[in-house]
């Protein structure tokens, strides 16, 4: 039975009501954030939690992100050290999330930490911050798709792919920010970039007045979502830093860039003609989705600028064109 569907937009009660209820019930649902669509469920209800790993069909060594309705819920759950405090002042509610050290009264189940003594926070601007408040217990919500694919930015991206397997999607409109959160942990003097998201590392380092150190390489110990090597994946072959494009492929350049042999590709997409980062952080995923869509056996990306935004799509472009499990 496919998932019900309400819109924001038509009555905001009705989907506050409804989507209290089922995460009540210990069942997960599709909720709008300003990053991507989220699969959402209790984060103190360990079957609640087992059920969001089952419908995505994620690794259960992959920890989620718990987001909290404002930054006093998030402090009954976690440890704020001053940078990590100051940080949540600035950027929340907002696309940052932060691992910190998880309280030893924090209701969060392990299942969702994955173990770990650490728990991944975040404050979402909008509705979900409202029904975090309503239901009154953090939510555990990773991208609301199947593991390992293109995450999702608007609730058709949801009901395409995961549909069948939930009773309930919220809708909100496209994601405005359209890829996941950036994720800091602070240690001390350090502070470490686990994953360039929506908040730049660049507006993180004028604020601490700290450098930013960067993962090395897209394979490590996981400590947080979104650091599998192969990830954000379309059914197709992803090509990067691509020169020309060759004959069948899809093609999806930045700012207008002559790209040779465009005219036989079997698509073209710009991600912001005018050379805007953010608008083309916003239409990253759909424009894979997109070209995904086509049929064609690979998809050719031209060079991204490595700054601000871009360092995010560069991260996940990476992952989509990483070496995948067979």
């Amino acid at each position: 039975m496919a998932a019900r569907i309400i819109d924001i937009a038509t009555d905001r009660a009705l989907a506050l009501t409804e989507a209290s209820a089922r995460l009540g019930e210990g069942l997960p649902i599709a909720i709008p954030t300003e990053t991507v669509y989220g699969l959402a469920a209790d984060a103190t209800n360990p079957a609640a939690v087992t059920r969001i790993y089952e419908t995505k069909g994620r690794p259960r060594f992959n920890p989620l992100i718990c987001h909290m309705a404002d930054l006093a819920m998030a402090e009954r759950h976690a440890i704020f050290d001053p940078v990590s405090r100051l940080l949540a002042e600035a950027f929340w509610p907002g696309p940052l999330t932060l691992v910190l050290p998880r309280r030893a009264e924090s209701g969060i189940h392990d299942l969702a930490t994955a173990g770990l003594d650490t728990v991944g926070v975040r404050v979402p601007r909008g509705f979900t911050s409202d029904l975090i408040a309503a239901f009154g217990r953090p939510l555990a919500a990773p991208s609301a798709n199947t593991s390992g694919k293109v995450s999702p930015t608007s609730a058709r991206h949801v009901a395409e792919d995961l549909g069948e397997k939930l009773s309930l999607i919220i809708d909100g409109g496209r994601a405005p920010v359209g890829v996941e959160s950036t994720i800091v942990k602070v240690e001390g003097d350090r502070v470490r970039l686990l994953r360039p998201g929506g908040i730049s590392a660049e507006a993180i380092e004028r604020l601490t007045g700290r450098k930013v150190e960067r993962q090395e390489g897209l394979s490590g110990a996981i400590e947080a979502p979104g650091m599998l090597a192969s990830h954000y994946a379309p059914g197709a072959a992803v090509r990067l830093f691509a020169a020309a494009a060759e004959p069948g492929e899809v093609l999806i350049r930045f700012a207008g860039q002559p790209v040779a042999g465009s005219e036989a590709a079997k698509a073209v997409f710009d991600l912001s003609p005018a050379g805007d980062l953010a608008e083309a952080a916003a239409h990253l995923f759909d424009y894979l989705k997109q070209a995904d869509a086509t049929g064609a056996a690979r998809i050719a990306v031209a060079a991204i600028p490595d700054e601000g935004l871009g360092e995010a799509i560069n991260d996940r472009l990476a992952r989509a064109a990483a070496p995948r499990d067979t």
